[in-house]
Parts: C-alpha cells; sequence; structure tokens
C-alpha cells in the first residue's frame, strides 16, 4: 500500500468514538503514508513527581500515534492491537507537549512493525525524549 485510507479528520472523529477517554489530550498533526505525528497536549495529569512527563503518559502517546500510523493504512479496525511494545528512556522531558512520529517498517496481513520517536515540542527529533519499537497484530 502506498496511500492511506483515511486522513486526519477520519482518524480523530474514529478516536472520539472508540477512545473518547484520550480525545482531549492528543491531536493528529500529520497522516502520510506508513507515517503518523500526533502531539500530546501536556498538563498536570501527564506529570509525575519531578516536573516532567510521566513513563505512562509518554507510552500513550507512542502506543496511539503507532496505532493511528497504522489505521490511516488498514482502515477502522478498532480490534488492532499492540502485541509488544519496548520504550527506551532518553532524556527527561521539559513539562511541555510531546511529539511523537510513528513510521511503518513492515505492514504485514497479520503483523505490523515499526517504531516511534518521542521529542520536545519546543525540542528537535534530533533530541529524542524516548524511542520506542513496536509491533501489532491486525485482526
Amino acid at each position: 500500500m502506498t496511500e492511506t485510507v483515511l486522513d486526519a479528520r477520519e482518524l480523530y472523529d474514529f478516536l472520539t468514538v472508540e477512545f473518547p477517554q484520550i480525545a482531549d489530550q492528543l491531536a493528529i498533526e500529520n497522516i502520510a503514508p506508513m507515517t503518523a505525528r500526533m502531539r500530546l497536549h501536556c498538563d498536570e495529569r501527564h506529570l509525575r513527581p519531578g516536573g516532567t512527563v510521566s513513563g505512562p503518559s509518554i507510552m500513550l502517546l507512542a502506543d496511539v500515534t503507532f496505532y493511528v500510523a497504522i489505521l490511516a493504512m488498514i482502515g477502522r479496525e478498532a480490534l488492532t492491537v499492540t502485541t509488544n511494545m519496548n520504550l527506551t528512556f532518553l532524556r527527561k522531558p521539559a513539562k511541555e507537549d510531546l511529539l511523537c512520529d510513528a513510521r511503518i517498517l513492515k505492514l504485514g496481513r497479520r503483523l505490523v512493525s515499526g517504531d516511534c520517536l518521542l521529542y520536545s515540542a519546543s525540542g528537535s527529533p534530533d533530541k529524542p525524549v524516548a524511542h520506542a519499537t513496536v509491533t501489532y497484530a491486525r485482526p
């Protein structure tokens, strides 16, 4: 596949129906074939002691961004699920929004593999705060 089947608006609408609990926390910034970029709107609920973004919030952003990248390619398949995620924390993130760039490396019939690079909104992808490798299973 070389084209997306869902655009950012369609994906956002899907998320608000299927996952309303996260709709106000995340924004889709870009969708392109085999990639997605999302933003975590960081607020007090995403912070841990020390004033930094918490690990679970970083994992949420990586997981949902990769999910959105997949759905952009295959369509509305709510039961596409994470089977493995390895997250490496690289730097202490600032108390600000985070961006995540997800990249699908292999879009198989049953498994989808790729990675995510996460960085502070005022920073650069050259100085990531975390890196995730991800595998999803397709229904």
